[in-house]
């Protein structure tokens, strides 16, 4: 049987049975669970070693912070992507792990299906948020965005390059774009290749951090 390569993850949470069980449900799933880590230095050097696609990492990991970890995985190894799994579904919390290179954020209490499909998109590039948890990240950077900024101006994009990137902001997947704005898949693919360039960022998390810290998710319809 032939198909797409398996997601590798690593899990990182300092209770053994709760992390135990992510593992398990994720191999169970069709995951390559290639290790486990119960804090924050070890989360970084098993990193290093088993390159996972994403990392599924708990903040409070007793002495150490899942942060950091984040922070260090995130710049050392730019290919694997940490997806936030916290009892925490705090402002401050959620803000802290975005703004240290997590992809996504997951309160504990999603059900297993949630996880699975969360951990997917993940590692294909996807941010991915709890529900009600986008919308606090938005709002702060929205509220960012307003504050003065002697920078230089950012590169123009086109309308419809504008309003793809709106939805990148919202977590929406390509197929879900191409529906929303009746474009075809390719074209929304097109669209999100270009905004790449000009930006001169490497992918869709990337993408979908530049557009909410420049407000570019405020509503326009819904």
């Amino acid at each position: 049987m032939t198909g797409a390569p398996q997601v590798s993850v690593m899990v990182v949470d300092d209770h053994p049975m709760w992390r135990d069980g992510v593992a398990r449900d994720l191999a169970e799933h069709g995951f390559d669970v290639r290790a486990t880590a119960p804090d924050a230095p070890a989360a970084v050097r098993i990193a290093r070693t088993v390159r996972p696609d994403v990392v599924l990492m708990d903040l409070n990991l007793g002495e150490t912070s899942g942060v950091d970890a984040t922070r260090e995985i995130t710049t050392e190894l730019p290919s694997t992507k940490v997806l936030v799994l916290s009892a925490s579904g705090e402002h401050s919390d959620v803000l802290e792990a975005v703004k240290a290179g997590a992809s996504g954020y997951l309160v504990k209490s999603a059900s297993a299906t949630e996880l699975v499909d969360a951990v997917k998109r993940t590692a294909a590039g996807d941010p991915v948020f709890t529900a009600g948890l986008a919308g606090l990240v938005l709002g702060e950077y929205r509220r960012m965005a307003d504050a003065p900024d002697d920078g230089p101006a950012p590169p123009r994009l086109t309308e419809r390059e504008t309003d793809v990137l709106r939805l990148v902001a919202k977590g929406m997947t390509a197929r879900q774009i191409a529906e929303k704005l009746v474009l075809s898949h390719r074209t929304v693919e097109n669209h999100v290749q270009s905004t790449l360039r000009k930006l001169q960022l490497h992918n869709r998390v990337e993408l979908a951090r530049y557009a909410i810290e420049h407000g570019l998710d405020v509503d326009s319809e819904e």
